[in-house]
């Protein structure tokens, strides 16, 4: 397993995350980089120093007593070195320390103790722990013990706290100041997809212009290009299919008239069949220039909808057993919307005896599954049933009607909400047709 793989998981997703991990991850490592060259030289020379400026100057109040036994005249020397150096100092005579124990603070600890050995080289004690503000040392001396607290500052260098606090200022305002900008980086490209899903939903953006760095600025004229492109070959091809469609109806009138006033005569009943199909072929046309051309989508209570698709297929003696989780409402083009469900229902009840339709939301999509116990289709033939103009006998009644284009156009409609219509086996044995639409 390579690095990457481990840390994929542990690895934030968005681009927003993934830049501020890019600006943090050099920030830390830089502040980690100077804490230990800090401490390295600070607390080692400039501790150490001060650890043997402490040493030396009770080395030097040691070698004073040496020469003064009078106790009158150590008191001097104590209450000079308390005056002077800070240091609180007194003499037991005939004491002896009772372990060699450090406590507290190892940095601290460890410095003093290795500058005392150095330059005093007499067992001690040292005590770090009783008090916030002092370090206690006994030292053993050859008549006594010489007792000494001292101001902890005089062992070690407050700056330490400083350099700390300002490291984590610093890196908190840093970090600020990148979560502010990366988020206003990010924002423009947030809107640039948003916009792409609302174009992929059939919804319009009017108000998504190019923002942002000049990469995105660039992304995001090039997905309005797109985007005008599409809608002009839509709307081109919308315009053709009406075109013609309603070019064609003059002429299939006055073949209608001609075939009624020829009566029964020999072949006329099959002209009229073809004109009818024709005819049918044409409604259809129009139908799917109508779902595609200037619907706008608006919020639509897709409960209501079924319901009256159901009531509808009731009505053809239809047998529909609808069930919604709830109100189910959102976005969507309603004509072309009803008109893909109304296609998926009525074949369910034109080839099956028993039609099952329920809706719900399933996460940020809603899923409409319909269900019936006709013959079903082939698994091998599902993708055919969607091409244009074909229909599959094998599978389903040749004399009820329809040219081929019913299934097609239903399919164009929920794509362009940005959905899915996949055909699956049936529990009790049919076809189910399970529709998937983002919310």
């Amino acid at each position: 397993m390579t690095l990457s793989t481990f840390l994929k998981p542990y690895l934030p997703k968005s681009l927003l995350g993934r830049s501020v991990l890019i600006i943090v991850t050099p920030l830390i490592l830089l502040q980690v980089v100077s804490a230990t060259i800090f401490f390295q030289n600070h607390w080692s020379k400039v501790g150490r120093r001060l650890a043997l400026g402490v040493s030396g100057e009770i080395a030097m109040i040691i070698d004073t007593l040496r020469q003064t036994p009078d106790i009158d005249k150590r008191k001097a020397v104590f209450d000079r070195a308390f005056a002077t150096l800070q240091l609180d100092m007194h003499y037991e005579a005939d004491q002896v320390i009772k372990d060699t124990a450090r406590l507290g603070e190892s940095i601290l600890v460890g410095q003093f103790t290795r500058a005392l050995d150095e330059i005093i080289n007499k067992p001690h004690r040292i005590d770090a722990q009783r008090s916030h503000q002092f370090v206690d040392l006994e030292i053993q001396l050859p008549k006594g013990v010489l007792y000494v607290t001292m101001p902890r500052k005089r062992l070690f260098s407050t700056t330490t706290y400083v350099f700390v606090m300002l490291m984590v200022g610093t890196s908190l305002l840093l970090f600020s100041v990148a979560m502010v900008f990366m988020r206003n980086q990010v924002r423009p490209i947030r809107r640039l997809a948003r916009a792409a899903d609302d174009f992929g939903k059939g919804r319009d953006s009017p108000r998504f212009k190019p923002e942002g760095a000049a990469e995105v600025r660039r992304a995001a004229a090039a997905f309005i290009a797109m985007r005008n492109r599409i809608k002009r070959q839509i709307q081109q091809r919308t315009d053709m299919l009406a075109g013609v469609s309603h070019d064609l109806r003059t002429p299939l009138t006055r073949m209608k008239l001609q075939l009624e006033m020829m009566g029964d005569d020999a072949g006329v009943s099959d002209l009229k069949t073809d004109v009818s199909d024709m005819e049918h072929m044409l409604e259809e046309y129009l139908a799917f220039v109508s779902g595609e051309g200037g619907e706008k989508a608006t919020q639509t209570n897709l409960t209501d909808m079924l319901s009256e698709i159901a009531t509808q297929a009731r009505r053809k003696d239809g047998k529909i057993d609808l069930h919604c989780e709830g109100d189910i409402s959102f976005a969507v083009k309603a004509n072309a919307m009803k008109r893909a469900l109304t296609n998926f229902v009525d074949n369910a009840v034109r080839y099956g005896g028993n039609t099952s339709v329920r809706a719900g939301v399933r996460g940020e999509m809603v899923e409409i599954v319909v269900d019936d116990d006709g013959p079903g289709i082939p698994e091998d033939k599902r993708d055919e049933v969607f091409k244009p103009f074909v229909r599959l006998d094998a599978s389903r009644n040749s004399e009820t009607g329809g040219v081929g284009l019913g299934m097609t156009i239903a399919r164009d409609a929920i794509r362009s909400h940005g959905g899915e219509v996949t055909l699956e086996d049936a529990p009790g044995g049919g076809l189910r047709v399970r529709v998937s639409l983002p919310v």
